[in-house]
């Protein structure tokens, strides 16, 4: 993966895979074949683009917390892509780079002191043996 910075949000709700995957049903169809590497985040971007997640539906259904999550980490600035993490109900933000994580993580905790935020990301380091 290319380098880069999200931000993880959970709200703090009880989210079953198997409830989510129950109100799924037969709606679940194949991702596009996804690639070894992505060069890039704009790669990455682009494949995420055209690789949704399929339980996000159902989850916003039974939870309408995770809605509210992705709609918060919509408007943050910086924010390149909302998306909630496997069957819920954590969710992440991508960001370019990690100072834009962290003010949007210190945003969103501030703005919702009840829900678990915490930056993060994928850097590469140099200088190490």
């Amino acid at each position: 993966l290319p380098q880069l910075a999200l931000v993880l949000v959970n709200p703090g709700v009880a989210l079953p895979t198997g409830t989510v995957f129950d109100a799924l049903g037969e709606a679940y169809g194949e991702p596009p074949p996804c690639p070894s590497r992505f060069k890039t985040l704009s790669d990455l971007l682009g494949y995420l683009m055209v690789a949704p997640n399929a339980l996000e539906a159902p989850a916003r259904t039974l939870r309408p917390e995770v809605g509210e999550v992705l709609e918060a980490l919509a408007n943050l600035p910086g924010c390149l892509l909302p998306r909630m993490s496997g069957s819920g109900a954590t969710c992440f933000g991508l960001f370019a780079e990690r100072g834009e994580a962290v003010a949007a993580a210190d945003a969103i905790a501030a703005a919702h002191p009840g829900w678990w935020v915490q930056p993060a990301g994928l850097f590469r380091q140099t200088g190490i043996a």
